[in-house]
C-alpha cells in the first residue's frame, strides 16, 4: 500500500483529501433533497427557472435528440427537454445522490413522458456510459460539487458525439464590486437562515454558499472547456454574473 498522501480539493472553504469529497456532497444533496426544489425557488426568488430556461433556449433542442442530464436529480432540465420536443426525444438523467433522483421519479410518474426518461445513479467523473451515445449534455448547478471538474468534463467529451453540445449552468463571478459585495452579503448572510428555516439544514446551504466561491469564473472555466477538446467554447452572464451559460461543442 502507498504512504503517499491523499490529493486534496476543497469542500466549501475547507480544505478535505479528495477521497472525502464525493461522500460529503452526497450527504449533503441527500439531506437537503426533499426540499431542493422549495430552496431553489427561496434562495433564487424563482429566478433559477429563467436561467434553465435560458439554457433550454441556447440548447435549441431538436426532437429526435438525445440528452444527457448530468446532476439532474429532480428531472427539472429534463422535464423542460421534453417539452420543448412534444415527448419525442429521450433523456437520461444521471445523478450520483439516489434520493435526489427518487425525488424525480415522484414528479414524472404517471405522465406521458414517463417512458422518455431513464433514471441512472453514477458519478460524473467516470459516467457509466458508452461513448459517441448523446447528442447533448447538459449540467446545471452540479459540476461545481464534482472533485475534479477537468475529469468531469472530459468524460462529457467522451460520451457526446461528434457534434454534440456540451452545456453548463453554474453560478458563477459577479463582475461589479459593489453588486458582488451586496450578493456576497445576501449569500452568506440569509442563505444558510434560509436553509435553516425551510430544509431544517443550515450547514448543506453554508456548504453550497462557499462552494459558489471556490469555483473558477467565467474565463477560467472556458478555458477548462477549451482544454478538454471543445470548439466554439463561449458562455454568456445572467442576471449580472450571478450565474453563467457555458457552451462547447464536439466538433
Amino acid at each position: 500500500m502507498s504512504d503517499a498522501p491523499d490529493r486534496t480539493t476543497h469542500f466549501g472553504f475547507e480544505t478535505v483529501p479528495e477521497s472525502e469529497k464525493a461522500g460529503r456532497v452526497h450527504g449533503v444533496f441527500t439531506s437537503v433533497a426533499s426540499r431542493y426544489d422549495l430552496m431553489n425557488d427561496a434562495m433564487s426568488l424563482g429566478v433559477h427557472r429563467v436561467w434553465k430556461d435560458a439554457l433550454l433556449d441556447w440548447l435549441a433542442p431538436r426532437r429526435g435528440m438525445k440528452l444527457l442530464d448530468v446532476a439532474g436529480g429532480t428531472g427539472d432540465i429534463a422535464f423542460r427537454f421534453l417539452e420543448r420536443v412534444k415527448g419525442e426525444g429521450q433523456v437520461t438523467v444521471l445523478d450520483m445522490t439516489e434520493s435526489m433522483l427518487v425525488e424525480g421519479r415522484a414528479r414524472v410518474e404517471g405522465r406521458e413522458i414517463e417512458g422518455k426518461l431513464d433514471w441512472i445513479v453514477g458519478d460524473a467523473m467516470a459516467l457509466p456510459l458508452p461513448s459517441a451515445s448523446y447528442d447533448a449534455y447538459t449540467i446545471s448547478f452540479g459540476i461545481r460539487n464534482v472533485t475534479r471538474i477537468e475529469d468531469a468534463i472530459a468524460e462529457a467529451y467522451r460520451v457526446l458525439r461528434p457534434g454534440g453540445r456540451f452545456l453548463v449552468l453554474e453560478f458563477s463571478r459577479v463582475p461589479n464590486a459593489m453588486l458582488r459585495r451586496i450578493y456576497d452579503s445576501y449569500s452568506f448572510n440569509v442563505i444558510p437562515r434560509m436553509g435553516q428555516a425551510i430544509a431544517g439544514d443550515r450547514d448543506s446551504y453554508q456548504y453550497l454558499v462557499e462552494s459558489i466561491r471556490r469555483f473558477p469564473d467565467q474565463e477560467t472555466f472556458a478555458s477548462m472547456i477549451r482544454a478538454a477538446g471543445f470548439e466554439q467554447v463561449s458562455y454568456r452572464n445572467l442576471s449580472m454574473g450571478i450565474a453563467a451559460l457555458h457552451s462547447g461543442w464536439k466538433i
